[in-house]
Order: C-alpha cells, then structure tokens, then sequence
C-alpha cells in the first residue's frame, strides 16, 4: 500500500486539477508554479511541494506540462474503481447537493438519497430514489455504497451518524452544524457553512 499524501495537500491536487483542466480549455498548454500558485492564492514553494509529493516535476523553462500534470493528479486521488455515495437528509438543502454534484466525477457517484419523511420517501429527486433511513443498511450494502453526504438537522446528525457507521459507512462528509465523533476507521470531512458565513461577516466589517 502506498503512502497516503497529507490531508491538505489532497485538497489543494483536486483544486490545482480544477484550474489546469480550465487552462486546458483555453489552450494553455505549460504553467509555472508561481502562476498556479497565483490563482489559488498560495506560494509557488507549495505547489512545488505538493507536486513532488506525488512525483511529479516540471522543467525551469517550461513550468509544467497542463495535459501530464492533469493525468498524474487523476492517478493519485481517484479511485481505482467508481465508488458510490448517498444524500442523507433529503431537505431543500440535501436535494440542492445531490443536484450539484450529480455527474460532477466519473469516479464518484451520488446514487441514493435517505429520509424519514414520506413526502419524499420512494421519490425520485435530482436522479436519485430517495429511500427511508430504516432502510440505510440494506441499500448501502446492495447499491456498494461506501460514504455519505449528511444533510439532516443539527440535532439528529450524532443518532445518524452512529445508524451511517453501523451500517459499514467508510467515510462521512459532515455539512450539518454538529462537530461529530467517530471512531479512527471512519474518514471525516466537516464543514460548517454558518461558520464561515460569521467568518466572512467578521472580516468585512473590518474592511
């Protein structure tokens, strides 16, 4: 098994990979570090950094080659095979993700939603069937479903969350207001959207 790159330098591939494959669309076909570094508002040592922890190098006259560094980031954190993910939660806020990201990656697929509302109970919503949450361990076994997007209310995202990893839940991405505790053989992502709105609002007012 190879040595998983840190946490932070995986963020930043994904979002140097977005700004290549936009340079590729203007037919940019070299970039240098201090110019990538520029549209992600990082130092060129970084991205420098990033890239070698992954074994990848360009050239001091050319920077690096946009097409080869697009498919060395592809090989380094996609998957091997498509894994699959579902919507837990399937509110305004749970349908509006499972719409955005829907055929955002050819290597991760949002293909289930979970609720207890009947309302929207065996609906199909943004392309997905949305299913009851009793129904979570069965159809995250059948569908090969491997982590989930959880959108439920503050107050019931603990109970969820311990449901998710009863029923063999890998990895948990958190969009609720509630900091979660899970055990070291789950993956945790958490992010607080009203937390960075007060993040925001406090610098602007200082502007």
């Amino acid at each position: 098994m190879s040595k998983l790159l840190p946490e932070k330098t995986i963020e930043r591939l994904s979002r140097y990979r977005r700004i290549l494959l936009s340079n590729v669309y203007n037919e940019k076909e070299f970039i240098y570090s201090h110019e990538l570094a520029h549209l992600l508002h990082l130092t060129s040592v970084q991205v420098r950094r990033d890239l070698m922890l992954m074994g990848y190098s360009g050239t001091p006259t050319k920077g690096y080659h946009v097409t080869s560094l697009i498919t060395a980031i592809n090989d380094t954190i996609d998957p091997p095979e498509v894994q699959y993910a579902a919507v837990v939660g399937m509110g305004n806020f749970g349908t509006a993700i499972a719409r955005h990201l829907k055929n955002k990656r050819d290597f991760i697929r949002v293909i289930a939603g979970f609720d207890i509302d009947n309302e929207v109970i065996n609906r199909i919503l943004p392309g997905i069937k949305c299913f009851h949450i009793n129904e979570i361990e069965k159809v995250i076994k059948e569908l090969n479903i491997s982590f989930c997007i959880l959108t439920v209310p503050p107050e019931s995202a603990n109970l969820t969350k311990d449901v998710l990893i009863k029923a063999g839940i890998l990895g948990i991405l958190n969009l609720t207001a509630t900091s979660l505790d899970v055990p070291a053989s789950i993956f945790l992502e958490e992010y607080d959207i009203i937390t960075s709105l007060e993040k925001i609002a406090y610098f602007t007012k200082h502007l």
